[in-house]
């Protein structure tokens, strides 16, 4: 599913400070790029999780609406004078772009055994990928 939230970026100095009303969340960036970026981030991190907590993800408000909410709550700083933008976020993309990126493992080996793969130019983690999806009896992340 696809929503599109409002959002609030300030410049601070070197920084691009981001607010997202909808669900109280702050980010920054160091760039009006990098802060786009780092909003649709984490609107998409904390929509999965609401969804894996089985919350409902918040409608988005209007303009006025999230104006409101910005003047209104001031803890950081006043981002209603900051530029009001909207981001785009496919919670359905996002989750499949996290349950499909590569996540860096630390295995444990004895020597001998580490030894003898490098000698046979067997690449461990294809060995150990393979092995998991068979012992689990999955292809993929679904």
């Amino acid at each position: 599913m696809r929503q599109v939230y409002p959002v609030f970026i300030a410049e601070d100095g070197k920084f691009f400070l981001v607010y997202i009303p909808d669900m109280e969340l702050y980010t920054q960036g160091t760039s009006m790029s990098d802060a786009i970026y780092m909003a649709r981030d984490i609107i998409g991190l904390h929509g999965i999780a609401m969804e894996d907590d089985n919350e409902k993800l918040p409608e988005p408000s209007t303009s006025e609406e999230a104006m409101e909410k910005a003047k209104a709550n001031t803890r950081v700083m006043d981002f209603s004078q900051g530029i009001l933008t909207f981001v785009d976020v496919d919670f359905a993309e996002y989750r499949r772009e996290q349950e499909n990126r590569t996540v860096r493992r630390n295995v444990s080996l004895p020597n001998w055994l580490n030894t003898a793969a490098e000698k046979a130019g067997i690449n461990v983690s294809a060995v150990l990928r393979e092995a998991l999806k068979k012992v689990l009896g999955k292809e993929s992340a679904n």
